[in-house]
């Protein structure tokens, strides 16, 4: 498995379906921009819509975050349209606002070493791409494992913090709570508190 964090995230250019339109997207687009990168197995799945929906559930949030969510999968984009036209109660995706990428070649997948090989499909990839086009966060996890979709949140906000204040967030650290400058006498006054 490859470590992507701090370094330039792979660009690509590539079909995805954009509010209902076909549309070709490059991550390079979205320069200047934190961008939420996440990988999923299939469409027509079952933990897949879940996670879809609560990205979609949180996207406001993202937005005010100045951060993209972009999804992945190797389903061609007429799969990811019809399954963008499929009601939630059936198992679709209707509703989902942010652009479903289509990787058919499985060459995104594979530079972001996230491809099953014997599988042809993808782990659950995530990757936190800051506005210069670096990781800065990367989770995996196994096909039957969803994400909790507020840490995402989380690191961005964390991030967003540490690039404005120089301050890093301690474990667990929420918007608000206290961070510590990354000296001996920070880590004491933290412990302090």
């Amino acid at each position: 498995m490859s470590v992507l964090v701090g370094k330039s995230a792979p660009d690509f250019k590539a079909e995805a379906v954009v509010n209902g339109d076909f549309k070709t997207i490059s991550l390079s687009d979205y320069r200047g921009k934190y961008v939420l990168l996440f990988f999923y197995p299939l469409d027509f799945t079952f933990v897949c819509p879940t996670e879809l929906h609560a990205f979609q559930d949180k996207l406001d949030q993202f937005k005010k975050l100045n951060t993209e969510v972009l999804a992945v999968s190797i389903d061609s984009k007429f799969s990811h349209l019809a399954w963008l036209n499929t009601k939630r109660d059936d198992g679709g995706i209707e509703g989902v606002k942010y652009p479903i990428i289509s990787d058919l070649n499985k060459t995104i997948a594979r530079d972001y070493d996230v491809l099953i090989p014997n599988d042809g499909v993808a782990l659950r990839g995530a990757f936190l791409i800051d506005k210069t086009g670096k990781v800065r966060q990367q989770t995996i996890n196994d096909l039957p494992l969803g994400r909790n979709i507020d840490e995402f949140l989380r690191l961005v906000e964390a991030l967003q913090y540490h690039e404005e204040h120089g301050e890093v967030c301690p474990a667990n650290w929420k918007k608000g709570e206290k961070t510590m400058k990354t000296t001996q006498a920070g880590l004491k006054a933290y412990f302090k508190k």
